[in-house]
């Protein structure tokens, strides 16, 4: 393939979170690109789409950080457009998670008003290879494009969440939910999310890797300094050069092999401008690593051996506050979670309801929840 046909991924080093210095960086990388009016022109409504998840202050590394939003607003506002910005935290309501997170006055200062994110919206989409309807936040549709703002994070589910995982925040509050109830499986859910991101089409992809969370992510992991910001209009590609960037095979990588499947990018064929990709790779960064053998793909076949074979999510019991929130997100029905009848007792899994979505783990503020791999899991894992 000819260079002009490859994806391209900027990659940036970006030792810190001082504005000046994202603000420059952001230019550095919009110029490696063509520059911003590549992506935008002016008078148009752009989206700013974050990733906030929930309501944790800036140095958690839950969030976009306000500095990586405001820079890049900055830099598309120069170019003439009007601005919004959103997203459909996991729990809580959009301005209160804004407010927490750092982004409510990042966008303060500059004027940008927040998004509808609340109201649904249906939209149809023939296109689609599994998903033919969308329901969109109507602050998403009312927008002429959508530059979205990732974060490089740790993830329960999909390995890392980045690029193509973060325009699931397009879809209002609880309606998320749905989507794990009706695909409880990883390559299924992934498939979802390319076609999401075909159908909203953002135009540009900035993401937030100078200090990305490691271990028990998307919220309970922990802050792991990278130093860097990387741009492309491919998402999978960008997601590739960020599994590369913490030594994770994008293969690996469900929404990024679905990516590439379904024709939303490419995953391999890419050109990186900016630095060079292996200063900066961590190998030691805390992501699973853990092959899907075909071995275990037999046995998970068999419902009666599944709940002694796929990973579960585990509660810690003396870092849970009993706070109810992991019964609250769970999607099922009856529910998978049940507060015990022992006093004070922290809240129980029932593994036969369990779809294993990891939306308990993904949403318990006190990170009291892990994803653990029962033996015989292990065992067939090593074969």
């Amino acid at each position: 393939m000819s260079t002009q046909h490859r994806s391209r991924v900027a990659l940036i080093a970006c030792p810190d979170y001082d504005p000046e210095v994202v603000y420059q960086a952001v230019g550095r990388g919009l110029a490696l690109l063509g520059g911003a009016t590549q992506y935008v022109q002016p008078e148009e409504q752009i989206l700013l789409k974050p990733n906030i998840l929930a309501g944790e202050l800036p140095e958690a590394a839950v969030a976009t950080h306000p500095s990586v939003f405001q820079a890049v607003a900055r830099h598309l506002l120069e170019a003439g457009v009007k601005l919004t910005y959103g997203d459909s935290p996991g729990l809580g309501k959009p301005n209160v998670v804004a407010q927490r997170s750092g982004l409510a006055a990042a966008a303060d200062a500059l004027g940008i008003p927040l998004a509808d994110m609340e109201t649904p919206q249906t939209v149809s989409f023939p296109q689609g290879q599994l998903i033919k309807q969308f329901t969109v936040a109507a602050g998403v549709l009312a927008a002429d494009g959508i530059v979205s703002l990732p974060k490089l994070k740790s993830h329960g589910l999909t390995r890392l969440t980045g690029a193509i995982k973060n325009q699931f925040g397009c879809i209002p509050g609880i309606l998320k939910a749905e989507f794990h109830t009706r695909l409880p499986k990883v390559a299924p859910f992934s498939q979802m999310l390319v076609d999401l991101n075909a159908l909203l089409r953002p135009r540009l992809f900035v993401m937030d890797a100078i200090v990305a969370m490691e271990g028990n992510g998307p919220r309970s992991g922990d802050p792991r300094a990278l130093g860097v910001l990387l741009l492309s209009s491919d998402p999978v590609a960008l997601d590739a050069v960020a599994g590369h960037l913490i030594a994770l095979d994008p293969k690996t990588v469900p929404p990024v092999a679905q990516g590439q499947a379904m024709g939303l990018g490419q995953a391999e064929d890419i050109e990186i401008v900016g630095g060079p990709l292996e200063a900066h790779v961590c190998a030691s960064f805390a992501v699973n690593r853990q092959s899907e053998t075909p071995s275990r793909r037999r046995w998970v076949a068999l419902s009666a051996l599944r709940e002694f074979i796929v990973p579960r999510p585990i509660i810690a019991d003396a870092r849970c506050t009993r706070c109810g929130t992991c019964i609250r997100v769970c999607p099922v029905t009856p529910k998978a979670l049940q507060f015990s009848s022992r006093l004070n007792a922290a809240p129980q899994h029932v593994y036969s309801r369990c779809i294993r979505c990891y939306c308990c783990q993904e949403m318990c503020p006190e990170g009291a929840i892990d994803i653990r791999t029962p033996l015989l899991g292990r065992l067939i894992r090593r074969q």
